[in-house]
């Protein structure tokens, strides 16, 4: 037997069951603009160009798809809330006019609607009771503060942004429900003055012309995977939201003020990682859920290099990890230890941590942030602080480890392999250090001066490491955007030589060295990148005749530019070669060298 039923249903029929949007659901999120959107379409499908008679009822529209599985004797909603919400909403609000008509011409068409909004049920005698307090679609989602006027509405039918009724409505901010809901309302009540002959017939042919393409599977997992799969607009489900439901049935256990306090810090822990993940705002908890994933592996031992997902890892033992006070703690320490690396608060990190916070940021991978994450839960005092001495000394060895074994051992997921034993390491109380990984000093010296830097991660990742050996070297806004500079131009580059190949000469500048390339701020870049050293001096270092120009706050770039009235090959050469002997001395320094020479790299 298939696990999918899948059925192209009219919304009369839709409404013939019953369902439930749970808990780890988003709020109900659709706009005034979907609605007019939504109104101004099915106006012109049953209505075309304004006269019903052009309507041919063997047309159908089509609204788009839902996906539910079997909860209970309701379905639960994975795909469609948003258009099952606005469609009972629009029904309602032809209700409520539909009441106001007491000629009996409606009456057949009211019944209809009633049965797609309330539960009717029959008494002693078999007659119908409509219960206003037992409507077809329910709302549970956690988050939600506004569910309250949603059950309001479909029992009551008032306008909650009616002035007349609530002054108070003015200058109070409102649901998107009531704004939905007064956009509906305004709508039916001004078709109706036009068209009171044929007014019966919109709600009619939504029932029985508009369809919905109903996907009910028979469990949570498989209605997932398909909305994963099929869904083509709107926020699918992060796994964060499946773990917001087992969190908020946990601490609903618990007691009212529990589950209250759980929720508006919830609320303030998606805001926050919103702002600290922006380029997934969909999933942005997700991450940190993942970073905190790390160190409960760790604790458990786990050190394969594969990683399993982030639901299956929460899901084990029926989500038992998720039934703690200290986890959900622990996520919105790890949150705000987070936050506070991305402010760079110095009242919380010293300043040589915060170079080195920012100097991993252009990692050559993310899996920097995963150790740092576990380094943190693992070593913070009961105020959920880190011994600055220690936590900058680990930083400096971690840089010096990813770094080096980024460079020996090019690959994405290379650095699995010895961070996961790391991890186990630091929750083990001997902070790691990776002490089973040493590098070959002259294997990795040959790797850096064989190596072209012509750009990419590792290109940054050292020019990122070097801009803060220099002593005098200011803190860099982690909100700058920091463009790879050649000091002797490309452009330049190629001038000359094309002249030299004219002239018959041999003409080389190492203009992709590592010794030609430094991190630049975005708009001196662009505006200095194809001139002359000595022009690129001026926006180095701001002189006056850059009007509105400020320079750079490379330090490193603003000593050449006093030092050198001109940068050659010569100058590349010298600087690449301080580089490269400055990089290893920090690795040596850092006590992950092997001892000896030898030219055999175990890693």
């Amino acid at each position: 037997m298939s696990d999918v039923d899948v059925e192209q249903e009219v919304i009369g029929d839709i409404f013939k069951r019953n369902y439930l949007i749970p808990d780890y659901q988003r709020p109900y999120a659709w706009e005034e603009s979907h609605c007019q959107t939504l109104w101004n379409d099915l106006k012109e499908f049953i209505f075309p160009n304004g006269n019903f008679s052009d309507f041919n009822p063997k047309d159908s529209y089509f609204l788009g798809p839902i996906v539910t599985f079997e909860n209970h004797d309701k379905k639960e909603v994975i795909d469609g809330q948003q258009r099952l919400t606005t469609l009972v909403l629009l029904l309602r609000a032809f209700y409520k006019k539909f009441e106001m008509i007491t000629d009996g011409s409606v009456d057949e068409d009211k019944k209809n609607v009633e049965r797609c909004i309330w539960n009717i049920k029959l008494d002693e005698k078999h007659d119908k009771i409509m219960n206003k307090a037992d409507p077809k679609v329910v709302s549970e989602v956690a988050t939600d503060d506004h569910k309250e006027e949603f059950i309001k509405i479909l029992s009551d039918g008032e306008d909650l942004l009616d002035i007349s009724k609530y002054p108070e409505s003015k200058n109070k901010k409102r649901s998107k429900y009531a704004i939905n809901y007064h956009y509906f309302i305004n709508k039916v009540f001004e078709f109706y003055e036009s068209n009171p002959e044929v007014f019966k017939l919109f709600p009619r042919h939504i029932l029985e012309n508009c369809y919905l393409l109903r996907i009910e599977a028979k469990s949570q997992e498989s209605a997932l995977r398909i909305f994963s799969t099929l869904n083509d607009r709107g926020k699918p489900l992060a796994d964060a939201d499946i773990f917001k439901a087992e969190f908020y049935k946990y601490f609903k256990n618990k007691g009212q003020d529990q589950k209250d306090e759980f929720i508006e810090k919830w609320k303030a822990l998606e805001i926050k990682c919103r702002e600290l993940f922006p380029k997934n705002k969909n999933a942005s908890l997700d991450e940190i859920f993942a970073r905190y994933m790390y160190y409960e592996r760790a604790k458990l031992g786990i050190s394969q290099s594969t990683t399993e997902g982030l639901r299956k890892f929460y899901e084990k033992d029926s989500y038992a990890l998720l039934k703690k006070d200290e986890t959900f703690e622990n996520l919105l320490k790890l949150a705000n230890f987070w936050e506070a690396v991305q402010n760079q608060d110095a009242d919380i990190f010293s300043e040589p941590i915060l170079k080195n916070l920012f100097i991993l940021n252009y990692a050559p991978n993310g899996m920097w942030s995963y150790l740092i994450s576990v380094y943190f839960m693992a070593n913070k005092d009961e105020n959920d602080s880190l011994d600055q001495k220690k936590f900058e000394a680990y930083l400096n060895k971690t840089i010096a480890f990813i770094w080096s074994y980024a460079l020996v051992n090019p690959g994405a997921n290379a650095l699995r392999t010895p961070l996961y034993p790391e991890m186990i390491g630091i929750v083990n109380d001997n902070e790691g250090e990776f002490n089973n990984e040493k590098f070959d000093k002259t294997k990795l010296e040959n790797i850096l001066n064989e190596r072209e830097f012509t750009g990419g991660q590792m290109t940054r990742s050292m020019l990122a490491w070097w801009a803060y050996q220099n002593e005098n070297q200011e803190l860099l806004s982690l909100e700058t955007n920091f463009h790879i500079e050649h000091i002797f131009a490309t452009k330049r580059y190629n001038k000359e030589k094309d002249k030299a190949d004219r002239d018959g000469r041999t003409y080389y500048v190492d203009i992709e060295s590592i010794g030609n390339k430094s991190f630049l701020e975005q708009k001196i870049n662009i505006t200095a990148s194809d001139y002359s050293f000595e022009d690129k001096k001026d926006y180095y270092l701001h002189k006056e005749k850059i009007s509105g120009q400020k320079g750079t706050k490379i330090e490193d770039l603003r000593k050449l530019a006093k030092k050198f009235d001109d940068f050659t090959d010569e100058q590349i050469k010298e600087r690449k070669e301080q580089i490269i002997s400055s990089f290893l001395t920090f690795v040596e320094d850092n006590g992950l060298m092997k001892e000896g020479a030898s030219n055999n790299q175990t890693n």
